[in-house]
């Protein structure tokens, strides 16, 4: 049992970093509404030489305007326990399309989701926000990227506001490379649970919803969790962020009927 949780582990890990991070053909935010279309010049045979093509045949896609949702509170649902520790060794990424900060191999940060658990992957930001409410766009938004044993992707989500400045945010952009690659062995150590806003006695209030990756693949079968309570970073920050990437957000996508549930 405990090889078919590594195998599982191995096979959910490629898929992230190779789909997230180095996906292939290339593909841009600019390009977003013919992601789907995007043809991988090495394969030709249909559908592998769509590789993309989920983002834009997806029934469940991310992410979504929560205004536009019927919101359903009257179900008692898992809590959310976060169990972040402070990693020795992360890597601080530019993949390409977002900052982000992979955390070491030996890292045991994880959320619990009722019983389950979900080991902390990765986290990256996006400017502006992806999810939105209505007309209101946040400046940012801070992505945790969980995987479970048996390969299920757990996303936490959480809107950025400007106002204090976050020391641990400040420490990530400092120790990004400014060009695609990572920075790792840089001996400096992160806290992930201070890009949190107050947890509450680790019991935040979220919406939750089915959905998928926000970038290509697209791939579904994603579940996201969005704290209902924003974090903040200074403007000096925001622009430090933007002088990575800027508008490396997707659009809004279609709700499809999905039920989005919430503790509030």
């Amino acid at each position: 049992m405990r090889m078919i949780k590594i195998i599982f582990i191995s096979i959910a890990l490629t898929f992230m970093f190779n789909s997230i991070t180095f996906a292939a053909p290339h593909w841009t935010h600019e390009e977003q509404s013919t992601w789907g279309a995007i043809q991988d010049p090495s394969q030709t045979v249909v559908p592998l030489n769509y590789p993309f093509a989920e983002c834009s045949i997806g029934t469940h896609q991310s992410p979504v305007d929560l205004a536009a949702a019927q919101i359903d509170n009257s179900k008692k649902l898992n809590e959310l326990e976060v169990w972040y520790d402070v990693d020795i060794a992360p890597i601080f990424n530019n993949t390409g399309h977002a900052v982000q900060v992979n955390t070491s191999s030996g890292y045991t940060g994880e959320l619990k989701i009722g019983e389950e658990s979900f080991p902390l992957i990765q986290l990256h930001f996006h400017e502006p926000s992806e999810h939105v409410v209505g007309n209101t766009r946040f400046p940012a938004e801070l992505h945790y990227v969980h995987i479970g044993n048996d390969g299920r992707i757990i996303v936490l989500a959480v809107a950025v506001n400007i106002g204090e400045e976050n020391t641990t945010f400040q420490t990530i952009l400092d120790n990004t490379p400014h060009q695609e690659g990572q920075n790792p062995n840089t001996g400096i150590q992160i806290n992930p649970a201070s890009l949190l806003p107050p947890m509450h006695h680790n019991r935040p209030d979220f919406y939750t919803l089915a959905g998928s990756l926000t970038t290509p693949p697209c791939s579904e079968g994603v579940q996201w969790y969005l704290l209902s309570e924003a974090i903040t970073i200074s403007a000096a920050q925001l622009e430090q962020l933007k002088g990575f990437y800027t508008n490396n957000a997707r659009s809004p996508q279609n709700l499809n009927g999905r039920a989005v549930l919430s503790t509030k």
